[in-house]
C-alpha cells in the first residue's frame, strides 16, 4: 500500500534539489523524504553531503535504484533530475503506482513536437505527455490535485504567466500590438554545471542577455497565456546575483483604463491565491522582497493615456520558480493549505 505522505525525492545535488530537500526535511505533513542520487561518495545520509543540514536535515540518502524506489511504500516521487532523465524515469514510476512531481522540462508540453523543437531532444516519453498536468497552482489547482504526473514550470514561464493571464484572460491587451517579456534571473538559474561563462570573474559586474528566440520556456509562456509567438518578444538576461528574477512586461491595452481598474482585475483575479502578493497601483515589487520565498510579487505602472502598461513580475528562481512551487503542488495533491511548509 503507498503512502501519500512517503516521498521519494531523485537528485538533490543541484542548486533546485537541494533547495528542494530544506524545504521538504521541514515539511509539517509528511514524513521524512528519501534522497536518491547517482553517486553518493559514500555518504548514508544527506547531512554527510551538505554539512550544514547537521542537526537538522539527517535523512537517508541511497544509490539511486529504481527496484528500490517502487518496491517501498512512497506514495509520490519528486524528480530534481535533467530533462532526459526525467523522461526516462517518470513512465516506470508512475507504472508502479506513484505520483510523480517532475522539476524538469520534460513534460510540461501537450505536443512531443514542441518538446523536441525547443529542447533539442527526442521525445520517447510522447505517450505520457497527455497525462501530465502544468503546475502552476493559481491556474491549474483542480486539476494538480488529482494528478498523477505534475510538470512543474519553469521559472522564467512563471513570472511572465502570471502577470499576462488575468490581462489575455480579460481580453484587454490590444490586438496586433507585440508584447515585450524582459526577464533578469539570477546565476543559480543556469544551474550547477560549471560553465566558464558563469564564473564568478564572468558574472560579477557584469549583465548580458542571452538565449534571444531561443529560450526553452518560451513555449510556456505561449501555452499558458493563449499568446502567439508572433506576438511576444522573450529576452532573458543574466544578473550579477546569486538567485531571484525579475520580469518586466510591456504591452498596450485596447482601450483605456485608470490604475484602479487594472489593480481590481488583477485582485479579482488572483483572489484567494495568497502566493501572489499584489502590490499597489504604482508600486512595484523587488527582488530582495521575494528571495528564499515562495511568493510571486507583481505591480505595476500605467501611463497617463490609460493604455500602455508595464508589468513587473518578482519570484524566487529556486522558490516559487521551482523547489516551492514544487511543494506547493505536493500540498494541493495532498489536500493541505497551499501554504503548509513554505511560510
Amino acid at each position: 500500500m503507498r503512502d501519500p505522505r512517503s516521498i521519494a525525492v531523485i537528485g538533490v545535488t543541484g542548486y533546485t534539489g537541494f533547495e528542494l530537500a530544506t524545504l521538504l526535511l521541514r515539511h509539517p505533513g509528511i514524513a521524512k523524504p528519501t534522497f536518491y542520487v547517482r553517486e553518493t561518495d559514500g555518504a548514508h545520509c544527506l547531512s554527510q553531503m551538505f554539512p550544514q543540514l547537521r542537526g537538522w536535515g539527517e535523512a537517508p540518502v541511497k544509490p539511486l535504484s529504481l527496484e528500490a524506489i517502487t518496491q517501498g511504500n512512497a506514495g509520490m516521487a519528486f524528480l530534481a533530475t535533467p530533462h532526459e532523465v526525467s523522461a526516462e524515469l517518470a513512465p516506470k514510476l508512475l507504472d508502479a503506482g506513484l505520483r510523480v512531481i517532475d522539476l524538469s522540462g520534460a513534460f510540461r508540453f501537450a505536443s512531443a513536437e514542441t518538446f523536441s523543437n525547443w529542447y533539442k531532444l527526442p521525445a520517447p516519453h510522447a505517450s505520457r505527455l497527455s497525462e501530465a498536468v502544468y503546475g502552476l497552482p493559481e491556474l491549474y489547482a483542480n486539476q494538480i490535485r488529482s494528478a498523477r504526473l505534475i510538470a512543474n514550470p519553469g521559472c522564467y514561464a512563471t513570472s511572465v504567466i502570471l502577470a499576462l493571464r488575468p490581462l489575455q484572460q480579460a481580453g484587454v491587451l490590444a490586438p496586433g500590438h507585440t508584447i515585450v517579456c524582459d526577464c533578469k534571473s539570477g546565476a543559480s538559474g543556469a544551474g550547477k554545471d560549471p560553465r566558464r561563462d558563469l564564473h564568478f570573474i564572468e558574472v560579477e559586474g557584469n549583465f548580458r542577455a542571452y538565449n534571444l528566440f531561443t529560450h526553452r520556456h518560451t513555449p510556456e509562456i505561449l501555452e499558458h497565456t493563449g499568446l502567439l509567438e508572433s506576438q511576444v518578444i522573450f529576452t532573458t538576461h543574466l544578473l550579477p546575483i546569486p538567485r531571484g528574477i525579475l520580469s518586466s512586461i510591456y504591452v498596450t491595452l485596447a482601450k483605456a483604463h485608470t490604475p484602479q481598474e487594472m489593480e481590481t482585475l488583477y485582485r479579482t483575479f488572483y483572489a484567494g491565491h495568497s502566493m501572489v502578493r499584489l502590490h499597489p497601483a504604482g508600486k512595484l515589487p523587488e527582488v530582495q522582497h521575494v528571495v528564499k520565498t515562495n511568493f510571486c510579487d507583481i505591480g505595476f505602472a500605467l501611463h497617463a493615456d490609460g493604455k500602455r502598461l508595464v508589468i513587473v513580475s518578482c519570484l524566487d528562481n529556486l522558490g516559487k520558480g521551482a523547489a516551492g512551487q514544487a511543494v506547493q503542488n505536493l500540498n494541493l495533491t495532498l489536500g493541505l493549505e497551499e501554504r503548509t511548509g513554505l511560510v
